[in-house]
This record gives C-alpha cells, sequence and structure tokens, in this order.
C-alpha cells in the first residue's frame, strides 16, 4: 500500500515536517517494499490554497494515508471525499514513523487540528489566523425600521475576520467572526412607493439564502471548535531549546520552563499558539487521552 509523509528533507532519515501544506516534500512509500518517490512541495509559496492543492495532489498518487504534524480544515475535507486516511501529531525521523504505521500504532484523526491557513507565515512572511486563534469578530445587530444592519462591529472572536454587526438600531454584544460575512442590502421601501410584490419577495429570498449560509459557517466553526477540545500540546524533549517563546503566546498560561517546556495538560486548551511559534517545532497537537 502506498502512504504520504509530509517531511523537511527527500530521505526517509529526515524528520517528519509539522505542516502539511507548506511541508518541504511529500514523501510517497510503498510500505510493502520501503521504496519511496519524494516529491518536493509545489504549493509551498502560495498566497492561499495550498493544503487544498497540496491534498488533491496526495489523492492523485493514489496514497491510503497521510501522516502529517498537523493538517487543516479545507485538506482534511478534501481527504475525506477522496477516503484518504488522516493521522496527526506525527513527528520524528520518516523511517521511524513509517515503521509504527506498519505496526498500527496510530488513529486516524477525526477532524482537522489546525485553522485554515496554518503556518502560511513560516512559509511566505505573511500573517497567519493562527491554530484555533483569536481576531477581530463583530456583533450581531437587527437594524431598526430599515431591515437588518450592515457593516463593523464590536467583539472578539475565534479566527480573523469581520461578522454581522452595528445594525441601525439594535446591535447586539460579541459574535463570532467568520470572514467576511455579505452585506445585507435594504430595499427602498416607504409609505409612498408601491413596491412591486415579486421584488418583495426576491429580495426576502436572497436574504434567507445569505442567513442559510452564515448558519453553515457558523455550525462549521462550532465543530472545529468542540474538535479542539480534545487537543493538548506536547513538547518534544529532543528539540526543546528550553528560550521561553511558548510561554509569552500561551493564552491560559499553561506552560513553564526550567530546562525545557513543560505542558499542564489540565490548563492547556490546545489553541496550537505555541505549535505555530515555536522555532524549533518542538511542540506538537494529540489527542487528549480519555
Amino acid at each position: 500500500m502506498k502512504i504520504a509523509v509530509t517531511s523537511t528533507g527527500s530521505t526517509l532519515d529526515d524528520n517528519v515536517e509539522a505542516r502539511f501544506g507548506r511541508c518541504q516534500y511529500f514523501l510517497i512509500i510503498d510500505t510493502d517494499t520501503m521504496q519511496y518517490e519524494a516529491i518536493e512541495n509545489p504549493n509551498i509559496a502560495l498566497g492561499s490554497g495550498a493544503g487544498i492543492q497540496s491534498a488533491q495532489l496526495m489523492s492523485e498518487k493514489g496514497v491510503i494515508a497521510v501522516l502529517t504534524g498537523n493538517c487543516g480544515p479545507n485538506a482534511f475535507n478534501v481527504f475525506a471525499q477522496a477516503g484518504v486516511q488522516v493521522i496527526v501529531g506525527v513527528n520524528g525521523p520518516v523511517r521511524n514513523t513509517v515503521e509504527q504505521f506498519i505496526a498500527g500504532t496510530f488513529s486516524s484523526a477525526s477532524g482537522p487540528n489546525v485553522v485554515s491557513h496554518f503556518g502560511m507565515n513560516v512559509a511566505t512572511g505573511q500573517t497567519t489566523t493562527g491554530p484555533m486563534g483569536q481576531g477581530g469578530g463583530m456583533g450581531l445587530g437587527t437594524g431598526g425600521g430599515r431591515g437588518m444592519g450592515r457593516g463593523g462591529g464590536m467583539g472578539r472572536s475565534m479566527g480573523r475576520g469581520r461578522g454581522m454587526g452595528r445594525g441601525r438600531g439594535m446591535g447586539m454584544g460579541a459574535g463570532f467572526g467568520m470572514g467576511n460575512w455579505p452585506a445585507l442590502e435594504q430595499p427602498a421601501f416607504s409609505s409612498e412607493l408601491d413596491v412591486d410584490r415579486e421584488q418583495a419577495e426576491a429580495f426576502l429570498r436572497g436574504q434567507t439564502q445569505v442567513l442559510e449560509q452564515q448558519k453553515d459557517e457558523v455550525e462549521q466553526r462550532i465543530r472545529e471548535l468542540e474538535a479542539s477540545q480534545s487537543l493538548v500540546a506536547v513538547v518534544l524533549s529532543d528539540k526543546c531549546a528550553g528560550c521561553g517563546i511558548c510561554i509569552d503566546v500561551c493564552p491560559t498560561g499553561a506552560i513553564e520552563v526550567s530546562e525545557q517546556a513543560v505542558v499542564n495538560s489540565e490548563a492547556c486548551s490546545g489553541c496550537a499558539a505555541c505549535v505555530s511559534e515555536c522555532p524549533n517545532e518542538a511542540i506538537v497537537l494529540v489527542q487528549k487521552k480519555k
């Protein structure tokens, strides 16, 4: 059978790369013979869509499983549709990883373990949303007298982006930012204007579609948040230099450093901020033991 492993180099003795879509190499390995093909990742410098393009490339190679450190929702969805098994939280030499896979050590991930665009800043220098990070969100607003409110809003949220918010009338507090929400346009109703019934119905149907789309995005975000609750950060002692950067970025204060970093699994929220900022890739996310 053929499997794919993300790698920092082109040989089986190189380490597993923590990023899927922006890894340096994909190693396509025949587990029966240990023969392999090293593919330099053509998508590493893409501004966006690296995960999707890389997942499609692996699917075309006919692999039955992909082993990596982290996998975002876009790539995970491509693999789910193609019936490809995804295993995350993998680290160490590729050769050892393949041997552990053959021995049945690993189990498939039930969902992505980082958010979209994870690792973009490392590969391209651009700002990333970060795994389960915080960004500017918007409050829900229902405009008073002129339909639904438009535009900006207030509050904090998971992820980056603009949400629904600050309508004319009753803008409602903090909400979830889910990307750029479509603005709800306002028809020119007035007591002096006889609005055509069909136009009014078409407008309302359009607003219904917008709201249904927003509902789907909110439900997807809830699923991602629920998945993150079962993850915990683990320090790889052979890579940790004790630099302390992870302490500065941890939002829950779950990390201490003496000679090396130590994670308090009870306090860790699985946000993966430490994973994205560690210069030595010494921290990975794994499933919490139940």
